[in-house]
């Protein structure tokens, strides 16, 4: 099939990309805008108790709600305020709910500071909007306005709150987004340079990648829409890195093949065909691989990660598309001397090649290699079991110089932690009856008991005394874990206090992140296990074996743990960090272990064609090596350069997902392909393609490993180089 896709695509090369091109621009041209939300509740679906505590605020406390922005109040030269600052913020808080923003419906005092020098204005929005652009723009204005209002007087304010971060997210990874693409844009043409020596191989890859990013993100767009999904800021950073990253990646596998078969005496056409269905399948699968995984999302529970699996696997199935038409397409009409000069390094094959001599050392010596690629990996897996999750995403998603995070670290220190966001615990009736007082006091005063909580406000009742709400603050930050663990004990209080006839629900912020919590380790248990299945169909369908897939998951499975250890040992023992993004094992997983089989199959594919002309498992592990050690190597290069693009963005979430999963690539990589995957397979032989026999020798692949193959049983690298400049 891949030799027929490749002879078409070369014979009509002018047709390809012009289709190509033509309906990129025209659905680019017809996309929708993309949705976006950056409410933490909508993470979230209605059967978590945080959800349903919001909901019944909102119907049984129609007036009360959550602060969507504070404005923070402090004299200019930092002392205390005095009573005509405090006359001046009074009039400031007075103007601001009068000047009738759009999203602002009241705009009140809040509170002072036990030190008097901050005061806090709280206000209110529209809550269906929540973490809408609209908010965002709100919260523009009104940080324009107050600021207009206390100019030149001794009072100067600042906007935080939810809308202020959303403001600033936008901010962030719109900046973020750009010294990403300039850095991913850097590593792949410096990359390119150094490996092909060519100046066109080094540039137009970014050109075709960027044809098809335009028709992956309008296609995204499209789906989005028709699905009813939102999208999130972060999500077009690390769509930009996927793209690039990934396309780079299949460009690399075909061109390295396009290449060996130039320098075994092709003529360019029918090298580029030979090529394309060489590695077709492999390409094919490592997507197929990829977008199941990225697909997996859709089973999350939290609304981020099921809105960004569709986006990633659109983008991926496009990259695949285009690596088997567009670009054979187009490099088939550039002659091999224009295309790679001014080097001319492409004809031959350069002897004494490292990745010859490793593949010798793993021939000989298996056993060894795959034990110390194995120990280094489950050393780093230990180091995993230290996790710990942070889930204050606001700050890991922006740097702390940012407005909103200077007004949160302010209101942290100055007032108590959770004052700001206050965890609510409504006790209400099942049958509309009024609940009865003296439980509600009660249940105050359990509440109060709990270690971890400051004060207990009087409880509130509803017009009709079916619902109180108890306001309570913690003592701990409240995205912290300690304030988690402080709400589940407060649930288990009030559950357990609830009468007959009653229910208690807890809510606020901190009780949101404790459901984010129980969400995130709910996918862990639902998407890990299924994306892992599917990716060992895959596995097992293309490689006609059951044993292998099993052995090839296994050793991405410990790379994995290995990436995460490696990132525990940096951020959290290192740079001393509380914890690392509560999201980040998902990430991990996805990328190292759905990109990271890329280059198993690639080494694997490669091996099973070695076999197959006649090598014994030691043999074909060797030329496997050999001949794909310098793809993986430069694929695996340039990825993980790309990812590392990723900590430029300049702030902790993105700097933890850089480094995770470029270190993780970088595992994939230069451990498990090059060394740990056909050192297993040349150990356990012909039983790693049982039950099939795709490593036997036939006539087909016999006749072809002259032409294509490496050295052949008692030649050396000498005599094969020899040769290929003698057909040259």
């Amino acid at each position: 099939m891949f030799h027929r896709i490749g002879r078409t695509v070369v014979r009509h090369p002018i047709w390809t990309i012009v289709t190509w091109f033509v309906m990129a621009v025209v659905i680019a041209i017809t996309a929708p805008a993309r949705p976006s939300n950056s409410n933490e509740s909508s993470f979230l679906p209605s059967s978590y108790e945080s959800i349903q505590a919001m909901n019944l605020q909102q119907d049984a406390f129609p007036a009360a709600f959550t602060p969507a922005a504070e404005v923070l109040y402090q004299r200019v030269d930092g002392q205390p305020l005095t009573p005509a600052d405090k006359t001046l913020i009074t009039k400031v808080t007075t103007e601001l709910g009068q000047k009738k923003i759009d999203q602002v419906q009241a705009v009140i005092p809040g509170m002072y500071s036990k030190d008097g020098k901050y005061d806090l204005a709280l206000v209110k929005m529209d809550s269906a909007d929540a973490g809408q652009p609209s908010q965002a723009t709100a919260a523009q204005t009104l940080r324009d306005d107050v600021k207009a209002l206390t100019a030149g007087t001794t009072v100067e304010a600042k906007l935080g709150g939810s809308a202020a971060q959303v403001l600033d997210q936008q901010d962030a990874s719109k900046r973020g987004g750009e010294l990403i693409g300039v850095g991913t844009f850097l590593v792949i043409i410096i990359a390119m340079i150094v490996i092909f020596r060519a100046p066109l191989m080094a540039l137009l890859p970014l050109v075709l990648i960027g044809v098809v990013a335009l028709a992956a993100n309008g296609l995204i767009a499209d789906i989005t829409k028709l699905l009813g999904l939102e999208s999130n800021s972060s999500v077009s950073s690390i769509l930009i890195v996927v793209l690039f990253g990934v396309g780079t990646d299949y460009i690399l596998f075909l061109m390295f093949r396009y290449r060996e078969q130039l320098r075994a005496g092709e003529q360019h056409k029918e090298a580029m065909i030979t090529a394309v269905g060489r590695v077709g399948e492999a390409i094919a699968s490592a997507a197929g691989a990829v977008i199941i995984a990225f697909l997996a999302l859709s089973l999350s529970s939290v609304s981020f990660l099921k809105q960004m699996g569709p986006a990633l696997a659109i983008s991926v199935g496009v990259t695949l598309i285009a690596g088997l038409t567009l670009i054979p397409a187009v490099f088939s009409l550039i002659p091999p001397r224009a295309l790679f000069f001014p080097s001319k390094k492409w004809k031959v094959e350069p002897t004494g090649s490292k990745f010859a001599a490793v593949g010798r050392g793993v021939q000989r010596k298996p056993a060894v290699v795959a034990a110390l690629a194995g120990l280094l990996m489950i050393a780093l897996a230990v180091v995993a079991t230290g996790y710990k999750a942070s889930f204050d995403f606001a700050s890991a998603s922006m740097p702390k110089t940012k407005e909103s995070m200077v007004v949160q670290d302010t209101l942290a220190t100055a007032f108590s932690a959770g004052a700001g966001s206050p965890t609510e615990v409504f006790l209400t009736s099942n049958n509309g009856s009024p609940v009865d007082k003296g439980a509600v006091a009660s249940l105050e005063q359990k509440v109060q008991a709990v270690p971890g909580v400051t004060s207990v406000s009087p409880a509130k009742y509803s017009a009709n005394g079916a619902t109180a709400d108890i306001s309570v603050i913690l003592s701990a930050d409240p995205q912290s874990s300690q304030a988690m663990n402080t709400v589940t004990q407060i649930r288990d209080v009030a559950h357990a206090a609830a009468p007959a006839g009653d229910k208690a629900l807890v809510g606020g912020e901190t009780a949101i992140y404790k459901d984010i919590n129980l969400a995130i380790n709910h996918d862990y248990s639902v998407v890990f296990p299924v994306a892992g299945i599917l990716i060992m169909l895959i596995l097992g369908l293309m490689l006609r074996s059951v044993v292998a897939p099993w052995y090839l998951m296994a050793s991405v499975g410990l790379g994995f743990a290995a990436t995460v250890g490696a990132t525990v040992l940096i951020f959290q023992h290192i740079q001393n960090q509380s914890g690392l993004m509560f999201m980040l094992p998902i990430f991990i997983y996805l990328f190292v272990v759905a990109i990271g089989t890329d280059y198993n199959i690639l080494m694997i594919s490669r091996l099973r064609e070695e076999a197959r002309a006649g090598r014994s498992p030691r043999e074909a592990a060797g030329q496997a090596i050999r001949h794909a050690g310098p793809t993986v190597a430069a694929a695996g290069t340039i990825l993980a350069g790309t990812f590392a693009s990723m900590m430029l963005a300049g702030n902790s979430l993105f700097s933890e997902m850089g480094f995770s999963i470029s270190f993780g690539i970088v595992m994939a990589a230069f451990v498990m392909a090059m060394f740990f995957t056909p050192a297993l397979t040349a150990l356990i032989g012909h039983a790693a393609w049982w039950p099939g026999h795709a490593d036997r020798k036939s006539g087909a692949a016999h006749a072809d490993s002259v032409v294509v193959a490496g050295n052949l049983p008692g030649q050396n690298d000498d005599q094969v180089a020899e040769l290929d400049q003698t057909r040259n």
